[in-house]
């Protein structure tokens, strides 16, 4: 006895592919924020953070996971390259604003980096208002005496995919 294979039926496969594509809705095309981004070199995050004097002053592009937006304002994100390569990117307010519900999508930033230098008073209520923003409260009472240093990008344009 001759067993003949069963066929599958590409053609049946393929239009229920095609279908399934077209329910899940068209890819969401990336948004620009201010300037966008130019086409240029990526700076690694690590690397500004490993050497920040190299490039403070200096226009950079840096690119990540958004792991937190602004959540009054949309005036700020942070893009993360890993879990403790970070970066702020603060832009002026009102003239760009970050979705709040773009916290977990990718992005590309260009901005110049910024070193603020804060005394004790300033980077406690700096920090207090930002765990405000959370919901949450900071306890400032064991930092040192400061200066301490703050490092962000002054962004100009960003696109979130």
């Amino acid at each position: 006895m001759i067993r003949r294979r069963a066929r599958t039926p590409w053609p049946w496969v393929l239009l229920a592919a095609l279908g399934a594509l077209a329910m899940a809705g068209p890819a969401r095309a990336a948004e620009t924020y201010g300037e966008g981004v130019s086409p240029g070199e990526t700076t690694s995050i690590g690397k500004i953070l490993a050497q920040p004097d190299a490039y403070v002053g200096q226009r950079v592009r840096v690119e990540g996971q958004i792991t937190e937006v602004c959540p009054s304002r949309g005036c700020w994100m942070e893009i993360a390259e890993t879990e403790k390569d970070r970066i702020r990117v603060k832009v002026e307010d009102g003239v760009i604003i970050f979705p709040k519900d773009a916290k977990g999508k990718r992005a590309v930033a260009e901005g110049v980096l910024e070193a603020l230098s804060l005394s004790r008073e300033q980077y406690v209520g700096w920090m207090t208002h930002l765990a405000e923003e959370r919901g949450e409260t900071f306890d400032g009472s064991k930092l040192g005496e400061g200066p301490f240093r703050v490092l962000q990008l002054r962004g100009v344009g960003a696109r979130i995919e």
